[in-house]
């Protein structure tokens, strides 16, 4: 499983319904689920995003399809990230030429 990072804003549509950000937010969680997705933690922010997500998926596919899925409800934006964790990128500099 890959990490990701999604940094999410609201869109003027979400804010104006910020008292459903739990239904939301639970619609968000079965959505990850029915793709192999575990959203393993959800910050509110400060800052340029209001939220940012940390999710574990299985493929890039999975993760463009919940992207999509999320972002077509109106109600947020999404910036995506691929993370490499420690392991990952150490890895990554040994094989350099």
């Amino acid at each position: 499983m890959g990490t990701y990072i999604l940094l999410v804003n609201s869109t003027d549509h979400g804010a104006k319904n910020i008292a459903d950000i739990p239904n939301r937010q639970q619609s968000s969680r079965d959505t990850a689920a029915k793709l192999g997705i575990v959203r393993k933690n959800v910050y509110m922010t400060f800052g340029p995003y209001d939220f940012v997500q940390v999710i574990e998926a299985p493929d890039d596919e999975a993760v463009a399809k919940y992207v999509l899925s999320v972002n077509s409800k109106g109600n947020v934006r999404t910036t995506t990230m691929r993370a490499f964790d420690e392991p990952e990128h150490i890895e990554f500099l040994k094989s350099l030429p």
